[in-house]
């Protein structure tokens, strides 16, 4: 079975995609190399044949192993920062927001193409490169949050990223958890929990204007 899609052949011929459609598709067929083997396991060779492609069509678009695993990387940091975004910006209700966030780290952790293990799992968390990007996705959820509760509770940038901190921590930790232990709670419900611990200790913290 290959990631190839429609086909990479057409009457005995390759199919001619699009760059950018040609790219999409050897990424695919990367993750699911990368996903299933890791990456000190997973070869060119491996990528090429999942995605339906030559070695050289390969090499046109990433040069080597390491360029694949960085743009997945890349690709899955950025869109788990940008759902966490979104559950600050999506709602002006701060329990919605919890909720919201906790929700971004089970879905991304639910997801059927275990794309997470490349961020949460990965085995090349000692690599400069592959730290960083694991690292920006921290950062970048913890400061969508901290901005939030700033604006809301007027709090110093100092508490407000330790509070961050906290709720990122509790979404990852728990999403991972939950999934490991065989989904034993359903789903929703499993997300309901964790966001209401969540919420019960940052509801203690007033509005801006209101008494504490």
């Amino acid at each position: 079975m290959t990631a190839a899609g429609n086909g990479a052949q057409t009457a005995g011929r390759p199919t001619r995609l699009p760059r950018s459609a040609r790219r999409k598709q050897l990424l695919a067929a990367a993750q699911e190399v990368f996903v299933a083997q890791g990456y000190h396991a997973a070869a060119m060779d491996d990528i090429a044949e999942r995605a339906g492609v030559s070695k050289p069509v390969l090499y046109q678009h990433f040069p080597g192993k390491m360029d694949l695993y960085l743009a997945l990387l890349d690709t899955h940091c950025d869109a788990i920062v940008a759902k966490v975004r979104d559950a600050m910006h999506g709602t002006i209700d701060n329990k919605e927001r919890v909720g919201a966030s906790v929700r971004a780290y089970f879905d991304f952790v639910d997801h059927e193409s275990e794309a997470f293990r490349l961020v949460f799992e990965s085995d090349l968390r000692n690599d400069p490169a592959v730290r960083q990007r694991v690292e920006r996705v921290e950062q970048g959820c913890i400061a969508a949050i901290t901005d939030t509760i700033i604006s809301d509770t007027g709090v110093s940038r100092a508490h407000a990223e330790l509070l961050a901190s906290g709720l990122v921590g509790a979404a990852e930790t728990a999403a991972q958890f939950w999934l490991a232990g065989g989904r034993q709670v359903p789903k929703a419900e499993a997300e309901a929990l964790v966001a209401a611990l969540s919420w019960r200790g940052i509801a203690s913290f007033p509005l801006q204007g209101e008494s504490a």
